[in-house]
C-alpha cells in the first residue's frame, strides 16, 4: 500500500511541476491526479486489490474564475505532496529496520 500511495505521489508531484513550468502559457489548463479513493476502496478489499490501483490524471475542471492556474495553489500542492512523500519514506524506512532486526534475532 505504501508503495501505491508513493506511485500515486510522484504522479502527482510530476503533474504539479507540469503545471508551474506552464503557468504563462496562454490556455493551459492545470492537471490534477487522484488516487487516494482509488487506494482506500483497494485497501478495504484486499492486498489483491492493490496491484490494480492507478493514479488518474485529469485536466482541471473550468470553473467561474476559467480554467486558469493558479501558482498559490500549485505551490501549495507540491508542499503537501512533498511532506506526505517524505512521511511515508519514513514510515517504509522504519518497517524496513523492523524486518532487519526480526531477520537478525533482535541483535
Amino acid at each position: 500500500m505504501i508503495t501505491k500511495a508513493l506511485d500515486g505521489l510522484w504522479a502527482r508531484s510530476l503533474a504539479t511541476a507540469q503545471n508551474v513550468a506552464n503557468a504563462n502559457s496562454p490556455g493551459f489548463r492545470p492537471v490534477r491526479v487522484s488516487f487516494e479513493e482509488a487506494l482506500r476502496a483497494a485497501a478495504r478489499q484486499g492486498p489483491e486489490a492493490l496491484g490494480n490501483v492507478r493514479a488518474s490524471v485529469v485536466q482541471a475542471p473550468v470553473t467561474r474564475a476559467g480554467g486558469e492556474m493558479r501558482l498559490d495553489l500549485e505551490l501549495a500542492t507540491a508542499s503537501a505532496t512533498s511532506m506526505r512523500y517524505a512521511a511515508l519514506i519514513d514510515l517504509l524506512g522504519r518497517q524496513l529496520q523492523i524486518q532487519h532486526s526480526v531477520i537478525r534475532g533482535g541483535q
